[in-house]
């Protein structure tokens, strides 16, 4: 099995895709707009995606609300910003990603890349900074637990991200590596602390972000901040690189791949679909490694069945507590 999450380029699995997938059998698979119609065209995506590998595979998507979500109206649920709504407290937060998942759960995806545990301040990138669950160590923890519960209620596998705190950067690691330059010690109590307090979650994503006090690479193709990942958060479960075609990284995505795999990173994550990258990460990924394929069947082990109770209570309780949403359901 190929240490890697692999997406795809339209709402069709092709056959080339097909017999790609087949033969380089990666762990898991991400979804975004582009591969999203309706429900039953994602239904189908999905079933096809796993008959492919012959097995029940993660299949994931960014689905957080406000900018960042990859299934909208009229089929979804339009939510606000992450940052927006979480003002309302834990307890809607729980709520709003119960129902969340239980609209992935629905069309076949098993796991979403959230909670963001990024603390939010003035200077974090817009592309970032709504998108955050606040703006303090405490609320952060109290609000991405919830958001981790909701999703798990849901039958939904969280990802949390991005490992180990993306707030500080004030460049776009999209197009750029953002540098950090906050003391270590300063990190530990803020920033590392946001994601230790959730250290027992099954799934994490790095940041492409130089901390400069610690190391010259990138947190996701740096052994020094993995190490500090594992040891110093006491993240344990399985760590995927974010999306390893963004410039925040150098070099040809397959050295960004083996960088990152040296590094300590147990799964590449290639989101574009563009076939020749994808069979780079398959030749400079490898197979996941022994350690990766037990934090691999730990994750695996918190899936769950679809959740029992009805979307309308649902939702009922999140709109007392304030919570605002055009529900394409009701």
């Amino acid at each position: 099995m190929t240490a890697a999450i692999f997406g795809l380029l339209g709402p069709e699995l092709t056959p080339a895709e097909r017999d790609f997938f087949r033969a380089a059998d990666p762990w898991g698979f991400i979804l975004f707009a582009r591969n999203v119609e309706s429900p039953d065209q994602l239904r189908r995506l999905t079933g096809d995606l796993r008959e492919a590998v012959g097995r029940d595979a993660i299949i994931t998507i960014d689905q957080e609300g406000g900018r960042v979500q990859r299934m909208r109206a009229p089929h979804w649920a339009e939510w606000q910003p992450p940052l927006e709504d979480a003002e309302r407290g834990a307890e809607a937060m729980r709520l709003r990603y119960r129902l969340i998942g239980q609209e992935l759960r629905a069309v076949g995806l098993v796991s979403n890349c959230a909670p963001t545990l990024d603390i939010a301040n003035d200077q974090t990138h817009p592309f970032l900074q709504n998108r955050c669950l606040g703006r303090n160590v405490n609320d952060i923890a109290a609000r991405g637990r919830a958001v981790a519960e909701g999703l798990l209620e849901a039958g939904v596998v969280p990802i949390m991200k991005h490992m180990p705190g993306h707030g500080r950067a004030i460049a776009d690691s999209h197009h750029e590596t953002p540098v950090v330059t906050t003391p270590h010690a300063e990190l530990s109590q803020t920033d590392f602390a946001a994601f230790r307090a959730l250290n027992d979650l099954p799934m994490g994503m790095s940041a492409h972000i130089r901390f400069a006090d610690l190391d010259e690479a990138p947190a996701t193709s740096s052994a020094r901040m993995i190490g500090i990942i594992r040891d110093e958060i006491g993240f344990d479960g399985l760590l995927m690189t974010d999306d390893i075609s963004m410039n925040g990284l150098q070099g040809t995505i397959g050295e960004r791949s083996a960088a990152s795999i040296a590094a300590g990173v147990d799964l590449v994550l290639h989101c574009h679909g563009h076939m020749s990258e994808m069979e780079e990460v398959v030749a400079n990924a490898g197979a996941m490694t022994p350690d990766a394929r037990r934090r691999a069947d730990r994750a695996l082990s918190f899936r769950r069945g679809p959740d029992s109770v009805a979307a309308a209570e649902l939702l009922a309780q999140y709109r007392a507590l304030g919570g605002k949403v055009d529900w394409a359901q009701a």
